[in-house]
């Protein structure tokens, strides 16, 4: 089985599919794929959904199971072939998962998708992943909690915990040896820009040139969009402003002066300006463009860096400065303060011993 990626001619959008040993696309998926693509989920998203798919139909094939008479016992046990797919290899030394929790949880999240939509459209019966109970603890009460708190919620059976990990963050030294690192202005401007808004790296490839307010406020405005040839979106789907500084913009001036290609038909503000092909100038940046980029960058200053490392560190700074969850949450684009608090709250337990010093070394 292979996932493949297809383009319609007439609008040059991507697709994609998954197919068989016969290479032929497998029905139901496509299905699914197509009715994803239609409520606008991102290509990215759907290329996920697809290759998740793609592993679950390999257990489905391996464990010699019809995708129509799945129950919740068997969709246990494709947790643990997502572990172990050679599960029938005999070792003597301890076994080291494959994946880790989190890609377990999403293919587990993206197969209950799956079935829930299958039984909407009356192709296969219910397979029930969920329970509904009452509203689980919960670090964050919103102002109308207690209105709501006696309602049962629906929540996943097919689950596992994930390890509590801090995903890092960089320090101000280390964003500058990034800068240093880098060839060109557009690319220093790229990383001043994700350093300094927390935008996801979609939002970034999403700007036009008419988001970029200058002058008396200096601003972004994050702008969803479906129609970026190079598949940049906005996660939340949220139109929002985020207030940035004038030095930031002049980074932005410098690269439009210097570096922007002349007479070109593309308002993205992010462009390839130099290409072995003529043609490619000018175009909108692309995902493997930056992934790229990044790759370089992390050997020449000899540390691991990723667009989204650069968002960590911007939400860790904001919340050691004293901003409160909800502003933080509003300029990240999270559309639940949840969100926000699980993957942040770390900082008050790690900033607690600094704190804790402080209060020790007091008159």
């Amino acid at each position: 089985m292979k996932v493949q990626k297809g383009i319609l001619p007439e609008s040059n959008h991507p697709i994609w599919m998954v197919l068989d040993e016969n290479y032929l696309p497998i029905e139901p998926i496509q299905k699914y794929l197509h009715y994803l693509d239609s409520i606008g989920r991102s290509p990215n998203t759907i290329q996920t959904y697809a290759h998740n798919l793609k592993l679950f139909w390999e257990f489905l094939r391996d464990s010699k199971l019809d995708w129509l008479e799945v129950n919740l016992e068997q969709l246990s046990n494709f947790i643990h072939w997502l572990r172990n797919p050679n599960g029938n290899v005999l070792s003597i030394e301890p076994q080291v998962s494959k994946r880790s929790e989190k890609t377990i949880n999403n293919c587990l999240t993206t197969v209950c998708g799956f079935y829930e939509f299958q039984e909407r459209i009356g192709a296969t019966q219910r397979v029930d992943g969920y329970r509904y109970q009452l509203q689980p603890r919960r670090k964050y009460k919103s102002f109308l909690h207690h209105i709501s708190k006696g309602k049962e919620v629906k929540t996943r059976l097919l689950k596992i915990k994930e390890p509590s990990t801090f995903p890092g963050c960089l320090t101000p030294e280390q964003v500058n040896d990034l800068v240093e690192a880098c060839n060109s202005l557009r690319d220093k401007f790229l990383i001043r820009l994700l350093y300094e808004t927390g935008l996801r790296v979609g939002e970034a490839l999403s700007l036009r040139h008419s988001d970029m307010v200058t002058g008396k406020n200096n601003e972004i405005n994050v702008v969803p969009r479906v129609d970026n040839v190079n598949n940049g979106r906005v996660k939340s789907r949220v139109e929002r402003i985020v207030h940035v500084s004038k030095e930031l913009m002049q980074w932005y001036s410098a690269y439009l002066i210097d570096e922007y290609p002349e007479d070109i038909d593309c308002d993205f503000v992010f462009v390839v300006i130099k290409a072995p092909a003529k043609g490619e100038v000018g175009t909108p940046l692309k995902y493997k463009t930056v992934d790229s980029l990044f790759r370089r960058l992390s050997k020449k200053i000899s540390i691991k860096v990723t667009p989204h490392l650069l968002r960590h560190t911007h939400a860790t700074e904001l919340i050691r400065a004293g901003w409160d969850m909800a502003y933080v949450q509003k300029r990240l684009g999270h559309a639940d303060i949840q969100t926000t608090i699980n993957t942040y709250v770390h900082l008050t337990e790690y900033d607690l011993k600094q704190l804790y010093d402080k209060y020790l070394k007091r008159e």
